[in-house]
């Protein structure tokens, strides 16, 4: 354990964040989130949900602050699910990061496409629907 560090971030994941670059991006994939077949860097925080695990993220991680830095997977046209979550989760990255600019939205197999290229995707036991995030990575100033 070390002080000032969120517990829920596992030894893996914390040298993740500091090996990743300015616009490297990670995906926090909710439980139903294909992390494994995604990319072939996956954190595994099963049993931990979404929100807590951002909330950790952002204390250390910063955004960027010179390109759209926080994307949404937007839902498939015609599903007529709710999702309060990401309400929750804009609350969450605007306390956490004053660089947030607000969630852009992808269509759900562009998004996919995104978490491919991504640096890393963190696999968690979310159970809110189309609770996905994809962040980009800032400097340290």
């Amino acid at each position: 354990m070390l002080k000032t560090i969120p517990s829920i971030l596992s030894p893996e994941l914390l040298k993740i964040l500091m090996e990743m670059g300015h616009g490297d991006e990670l995906v926090i994939g909710d439980g139903n989130f294909p992390a494994a077949s995604m990319n072939s860097r996956v954190v595994r925080l099963d049993g931990h949900g979404v929100e807590e695990i951002l909330k950790a993220i952002l204390q250390l991680f910063p955004l960027d602050s010179y390109a759209p830095n926080a994307f949404l997977m937007e839902k498939v046209a015609g599903d007529a699910v709710e999702t309060p979550i990401w309400a929750s989760y804009e609350a969450i990255a605007k306390a956490g990061d004053p660089g947030f600019k607000g969630f852009g939205h992808l269509e759900r197999f562009a998004f996919y496409e995104r978490s491919r290229k991504a640096y890393a995707v963190v696999a968690t036991g979310e159970s809110a629907l189309y609770a996905n995030i994809i962040l980009k990575k800032g400097v340290v100033v």
